[in-house]
């Protein structure tokens, strides 16, 4: 047979595959994978189900349902002061994952380079390789995941296409300041490259901090395309609804990709997300203050057992420095370990870095637990570890 692919036939099992099966196996609670543990508001969920039985239920506009386009643009404005024209500079997708997919397919040739700041979500690499581009990759200092201007400046060259900022960032919980994010704008406009900006986890910020966009930072509107998630921002991750904002000429391209991804998205769940984005302010205090309950939970049961806790002001995630618990071993032997033997599945941070000869630069002393579970559970699995190690 001759060969596939040459960037997806020599990829292996993503990591969360790997923990969450072996989580299964020993009867482990899931810390692992990235998703809450309840069914999302039911108010949502009651609209969509009235929507299949009402209709439509054929294709929908490949950009996306009207209602949910204008919620989207009016969301932007809301909580950005962005302008957004709903009719030119608006799509829906099949989640984010698909929109970053139509963004690299965009945009990218043979010979680009796109910058990718470690540690990122894990389709990245390869997306952008798929697509004949060099991903270069610049990495935040572990363990508090400080970002250094002077070491992404040096990444960018006069090949430099396009850069991904992912923030609030998985896995590390990071938010952006908003001078980082200036700094990086600078960058983006000295270099020409396009802002692919990740903000899936936008309205899961903790007190302390805030989430900006550089979307609305000076000179940056027509060079940043915005992707926003429904899963994340309404804890209903099955859906995949994702939504981009981007400046006219720059959405016309997105979508060149996306009429040949996807085409469209199913119209019911699309109708309910557009009712759930007119919400007032109050829903999304609500979920991010019923998350950072959460994140101090497991945070202070973590330290409680010996780990060396960072704080996360963001995401579902919370990264932990296990050499405070005097562990000599990989991040990926840990999470096997405790998955196995003390009934707890977390993800090891190393997968999330582009792998390199001898593995330089890649922390392996980093481990992500999340903390979008019930109490109960959360208390439960601090429990098995304190019983673990003693």
């Amino acid at each position: 047979m001759r060969p596939g692919n040459t960037v997806f036939s020599g990829l292996g099992t993503t990591i969360f595959s790997t923990m969450s099966a072996m989580a299964m196996e020993h009867g482990a609670i899931n810390l692992g994978q990235g998703f809450p543990d309840d069914e999302g508001p039911a108010e949502l969920r009651e609209r969509a189900a009235q929507a299949i039985m009402t209709g439509p239920n054929q294709y929908p506009p490949s950009l996306g349902m009207p209602e949910l386009r204008k919620a989207v643009a009016d969301h932007d404005r809301r909580f950005y002061g962005l302008n957004v024209d709903w009719q030119s500079e608006t799509l829906v997708t099949s989640g984010a994952t698909e929109a970053l997919a139509d963004c690299f397919l965009a945009l990218l040739n043979a010979g680009d380079e796109a910058i990718l700041i470690e540690p990122f979500y894990d389709s990245y690499l390869s997306m952008v390789e798929a697509t004949g581009a060099r991903a270069v990759t610049v990495g935040l200092d572990a363990p508090y995941w400080d970002l250094d201007l002077e070491v992404l400046a040096a990444a960018f060259s006069d090949k430099t296409k396009l850069i991904v900022v992912n923030t609030p960032m998985n896995p590390t919980g990071k938010v952006f300041t908003k001078a980082e994010l200036q700094g990086i704008a600078d960058l983006a406009q000295k270099h020409d490259a396009y802002v692919i900006l990740d903000e899936v986890y936008e309205h899961l910020v903790y007190s302390g901090a805030a989430h900006e966009t550089m979307m609305a930072l000076p000179g940056m509107r027509d060079r940043c395309v915005r992707i926003a998630s429904a899963g994340k921002t309404f804890s209903l991750t099955g859906w995949k609804i994702g939504y981009v904002t981007a400046a006219p000429d720059l959405l016309t391209l997105v979508n060149k990709a996306h009429q040949f991804v996807t085409f469209t998205t199913p119209p019911a769940f699309q109708l309910a997300v557009a009712w759930g984005l007119g919400q007032g302010g109050a829903y999304f205090q609500n979920l991010a203050t019923d998350l950072e309950q959460k994140r101090d939970l497991l945070s202070k049961g973590l330290a409680a057992v010996g780990f060396d806790v960072v704080r996360s002001d963001g995401t579902y995630f919370v990264t932990t420095d296990i050499a405070g618990l005097g562990y000599n071993g990989t991040d990926l032997d840990f999470c096997k370990e405790i998955t196995a033997n003390a009934g707890v599945s977390a993800i090891p941070v190393s997968p999330f870095y582009k792998p390199r000869d001898g593995g330089i630069g890649i922390p392996r002393n980093m481990v992500r637990f999340c903390f979008s579970k019930q109490p109960e559970v959360l208390e439960e699995s601090v429990f098995r570890l304190k019983r673990y190690f003693g």
